[in-house]
């Protein structure tokens, strides 16, 4: 059996391969995603005061800081049993905002758009950031660019901190912002409305009229029917900071509706010996292994995931483009893995539309922003949709509020079973008879690309079951010996 090593895959967050293994006839037999890396800090927590966890838990990434920032902030709020203030919270929904178009911006721009701007096939040295620049023009580069930096400028603004925030504590945030910081943002907010409109119909101009692009997404070989999370308002509309969880299964039917400490109810995760990410699943239908469809408990935590789950957008101009998406694709729920980067594109307007909004709320600057804890503190669930999928921090700790236990749930994490059935499927669709080109692998890397992976963020593993495997060389590079733990 012939094995193909794509070694490490790029445009992503985080380190990993792509093992593809071939049979005697050079087609694939299996394809596995492995994640070589760990991060600990669900042990790192432990021991701590958990109202140091919203400065210590988002230097798991520096892609997605905030994310595990304001999740942390709202378990902490869970954990002292205290309501943050309206104006608090808008202040922490208008930073979030904020951040999920600086990372929607980065995502599409320069991890995905170089597979359908330069084309999938195009050489490896101008299928990146600089290559699509060089083909577009340096205008639009400047307004990626340009378009970043405002919504980090914001971050920065209300965080503390432009990277690592630290402006959310329990009970609220630590300061509240004046008219003319709230003007500048509404100004910004404007900026980003008109640029999330402009990569939709960039979207539209080089991959919807492209046929051979359309034909790609549509495409068996990347079509996966599972279940879909995604956190949703009152009215099921999509919402990134707050609200309840609701999965869908593969035929668009509400599966379940879940509040941020019921999540123990619904999810449960599985260890494989060969890799330090988790494999989450839904409890209630169960773990059949890498497989799709209704009786599968695999689920996905994506930007397609939660159109798929909701009942629409919140913004009107997002909400036109969620209807637009449905129509075109044929209804819901759409299983076509490469529409997420669409999908991601309709966010990205509606979290442009939502900083406008809040920016000219006028409670946005109202200096009452926290409400000191005072009950004694014990657990707390948090949760708000990070770009890569549903992510949750649930704390336990002692009447001092020290950290007993500490478990994460991030988005990667929840989509690493589609992740390697996207991979398995892509291969086994594109390589055929011992077939191999560049371009047909940069196909399989375009599978896991969809979901935006921050592996990170996701390396985690069950307490005292770390698989480890050390290989010791000699000077030719031949493996002398072998050293394992739990790893067959």
């Amino acid at each position: 059996m012939q094995k193909i090593s794509i070694d490490p895959i790029t445009r992503l967050e985080g380190h990993g391969k792509i093992e593809i293994f071939l049979d005697d006839e050079g087609d694939v037999a299996n394809a596995y995603l492995v994640i070589p890396e760990l991060r600990g800090f669900e042990k790192f927590a432990e021991g701590r005061p958990v109202e140091e966890l919203p400065r210590i838990t988002p230097r798991i990434c520096g892609v997605c800081p905030e994310a595990h920032h304001i999740a942390s902030a709202k378990a902490c709020d869970a954990v002292y049993h205290v309501e943050v203030p309206p104006a608090g919270k808008k202040l922490r929904e208008l930073l979030y905002s904020a951040f999920f178009v600086a990372d929607h911006t980065v995502h599409f721009y320069i991890l995905a758009a170089p597979d359908f701007v330069m084309g999938p096939d195009a050489p490896v040295a101008e299928r990146n950031i600089l290559g699509l620049i060089h083909k577009v023009g340096l205008e639009i580069g400047g307004e990626v660019i340009g378009t970043r930096g405002k919504a980090m400028d914001i971050v920065g603004m209300l965080g503390g901190k432009t990277i690592h925030p630290v402006g959310a504590i329990p009970g609220g945030v630590s300061k509240a912002i004046n008219e003319e910081e709230r003007a500048q943002i509404e100004v910004w907010g404007r900026d980003f409305v008109e640029f999330g409109q402009f990569s939709l119909q960039l979207f539209k101009d080089v991959v919807l009229d492209n046929q051979g692009y359309v034909d790609m997404i549509l495409s068996d070989a990347f079509t996966i029917p599972t279940y879909y999370m995604g956190l949703v308002d009152e009215n099921n509309k999509v919402n990134f900071y707050d609200g309840k969880v609701r999965v869908v299964d593969p035929n668009g039917d509400e599966f379940v509706k879940y509040a941020p400490e019921q999540y123990l109810d619904v999810i449960a995760e599985r260890v494989e010996p060969w890799t330090y990410l988790k494999f989450p699943y839904l409890k209630d239908v169960g773990w059949k292994g890498l497989e799709t469809g209704i009786d599968s408990g695999v689920y996905q935590a994506t930007p397609l995931s939660r159109l798929n789950a909701s009942d629409g957008m919140a913004t009107p101009l997002a909400q036109e483009a969620y209807e637009a998406f449905y129509a075109t694709l044929g209804g819901k729920p759409v299983h076509y893995t490469l529409a997420t980067h669409w999908a991601r594109l309709i966010e990205l307007l509606h979290a442009g539309e939502r900083v406008l909004e809040l920016a000219t709320d006028p409670g946005i600057t109202d200096p009452h922003v926290r409400n000191i804890p005072t009950e004694t503190p014990d657990e707390g669930v948090g949760i708000v949709e990070a770009p890569r999928g549903t992510l949750t921090h649930h704390y336990i700790t002692d009447e001092k509020g020290i950290v007993q236990k500490c478990n994460l749930i991030v988005g990667t994490t929840n989509n690493y079973a589609p992740i390697s059935i996207s991979i398995k499927k892509a291969a086994q669709a594109v390589i055929k008879k011992g077939h191999v080109t560049e371009g047909l692998l940069n196909r399989v890397e375009m599978a896991f690309r969809s979901y935006d992976p921050c592996f990170g963020c996701a390396t985690h593993t069950m307490p005292g079951q770390m698989p480890l495997e050390v290989l010791i060389r000699d000077v030719d590079g031949n493996v002398v010996r072998r050293l394992t733990r739990f790893v067959e």
